[in-house]
């Protein structure tokens, strides 16, 4: 796997500030991610949905404290709060802006899911779908265009 990240780094003291401030807890696994790249682009970059949506690939993975405020993790997530499910914080998102989101309640904690923006709402998971147990298998599961057929 490979990261590319113009970002600055972040310190475990501005996560901590960042997970205070809005009363959550990001997983062990992300936070090491944040510290040693703090967001960027992930290469390969393909991941599958489900069998019904097939494959995307994944845009960016954001960053705390960054200029960009469209890829900054606490932009992100005050733009977001309300839309996705309360219990999950937007981490990036894909090639058409559905959001790639990490569960922060007991039930999905750690877990990465995907966010499909242009589904149907009837009931809050209805348009979420898992796609790794942690953060280290989802990057672990990426792969390049093609390389699963």
């Amino acid at each position: 796997m490979l990261v590319k990240s113009l970002n600055e780094k972040t310190i475990l003291e501005n996560i901590a500030r960042f997970e205070q401030k809005n009363n959550l807890k990001l997983s062990d696994q992300y936070k090491h991610f944040l510290l040693a790249y703090n967001g960027g682009y992930v290469e390969p970059n393909v991941f599958k949905i489900s069998d019904e949506q097939g494959e995307s690939a994944l845009n960016i993975l954001y960053g705390l404290d960054i200029s960009e405020d469209h890829d900054e993790l606490s932009s992100v997530y005050e733009t977001m709060d309300g839309i996705i499910p309360s219990n999950f914080i937007s981490i990036g998102d894909d090639a058409g802006g559905n959001q790639i989101c990490l569960g922060l309640n007991e039930l999905y904690y750690g877990k990465i899911f995907i966010w499909i923006h242009d589904m149907g709402e009837d009931e809050e998971m209805n348009n979420m779908f898992l796609l790794a147990n942690d953060f280290n298998s989802f990057l672990d599961n990426l792969y390049e265009d093609g390389a699963d057929d």
